[in-house]
């Protein structure tokens, strides 16, 4: 599977291990940058090629790093037709993928251990995503949301009220 990666300065180590990690697992990574060390980098020329770049090549995914994962998470979902979801275990990584369809997981390189962050990334890999019609339902509202700034309705309860 072709896998497009990024990171900041703090996400720098790990993105590198993952893209060894990948090719020994026969995916085929993406380096999206950054190629060279550089602590006062900024994350969103980085995060936001890669999350294009998964946008624009169906059936890829992507993975984006920085010391949190948070402001990586947020580039990344600025790109239409990214869903992007923030792990901080494997349960969270494989909720991502099973009833959100994300494309891009971002992972905190500081708040996890490579090994654990590792772990993350091979259960979304491993993933497909569910295909229940109560997941699909959200995605679309999203989706029409994301196209045209349209809001879903509200339940009728909620409208009353």
């Amino acid at each position: 599977m072709r896998v497009y990666l990024a990171s900041d300065h703090a996400g720098f180590e790990l993105k590198n291990h993952l893209v060894d990690w990948l090719t020994q697992h026969g995916h085929s990574p993406v380096d999206c940058g950054p190629h060279h060390y550089d602590g006062d980098d900024d994350y969103p020329p980085f995060c936001l090629r890669a999350a294009e770049r998964v946008a624009a090549d169906p059936g890829s995914l992507g993975v984006v790093i920085g010391g949190s994962g948070n402001g990586e998470a947020i580039a990344a979902n600025k790109v239409r037709g990214v869903r992007c979801a923030l792990a901080w275990s494997e349960e969270t990584a494989r909720l991502g993928r099973e009833h959100n369809d994300a494309n891009v997981l971002s992972v905190g390189a500081r708040m996890h251990t490579a090994d654990e962050a590792t772990s993350f990334v091979a259960v979304f890999l491993d993933t497909d995503y569910s295909g229940a019609a109560r997941h699909s339902r959200r995605i679309a509202m999203l989706d029409g949301y994301e196209a045209d700034g349209t809001l879903p309705p509200l339940p009728e309860a909620e409208e009353q009220g």
